[in-house]
This record gives C-alpha cells, structure tokens and sequence, in this order.
C-alpha cells in the first residue's frame, strides 16, 4: 500500500489520506472544495465548488502520475439534487469524453456551507 500526498490538495482534516494506491488501484479520499494554496473554504455557487473539487482531485491524480482518464468511478454527494443538472454540467465539461461510472447521493448540509463532495477510484 503507498499513501499519496501532495500539497497542491487540500490537506487532510482527519485520520485519512488523500489517497492510497494498492493493486493498481487508486482511491481518492472525497474533496471538498477549498483552495489548496489559501485554504480558503469555497462557498459561492455550486458551478464553483464543483470545480474547486475536481480540481483537488486532479491534483492527487497527478501526484500519483495519473490523469483524468485513469478514474474509473466517482462517487458524487450533493447537498440537493436540484443541483445536479448545474454539477453534471461542469463534470461533463471537466471528464469531456471521457465517461468514468458514478454514483449521486443527495444528503444533508454540509459543514461549512459547501454544497458538494467528491470521491474517485482511479486505475493506476
């Protein structure tokens, strides 16, 4: 098992990593949307912390010498699913042709006021 770190994500909060990679596998602990290099929490529009998320998650994916292609599924939490059609419009534009599987789940409120959350596996 290798723990993936870089500074260019936020770091973690808790007892987590990033990521791990194991097997050829890469999971991606979810992102939350706040600026690495500020640490400033995003909480503007949905389109904005969407982005800030993938973000962070593109951020570990090339740490780990990997790309946007290389994810294989994402795991998606919003905090209403009226939001979705807003989120799936930056994700589309973010993976492009690229068509990972995923899962939604709405849930409640978040800390901080953010709206969405983001998890990936990746191979690699």
């Amino acid at each position: 098992m290798e723990i993936i770190f870089t500074e260019n994500a936020p770091k973690p909060a808790g007892h987590y990593s990033q990521a791990v990679r194991y097997n050829g596998m890469l999971f991606i602990s979810a992102q939350l949307p706040i600026d690495p290099e500020s640490g400033e929490k995003k909480t503007g529009s949905i389109e904005e912390q969407t982005l800030q998320v993938l973000q962070n998650l593109e951020e570990i994916l090339k740490e780990a010498g990997l790309s946007r292609s290389s994810v294989i599924k994402t795991t998606i939490y919003i905090s209403e699913i009226a939001l979705w059609k807003r989120v799936n419009n930056v994700y589309s534009k973010f993976f492009g042709d690229h068509k990972p599987a995923r899962a939604v789940i709405p849930t409640r409120a978040f800390n901080y006021g953010f709206l969405i959350e983001i998890e990936a596996v990746a191979a690699g």
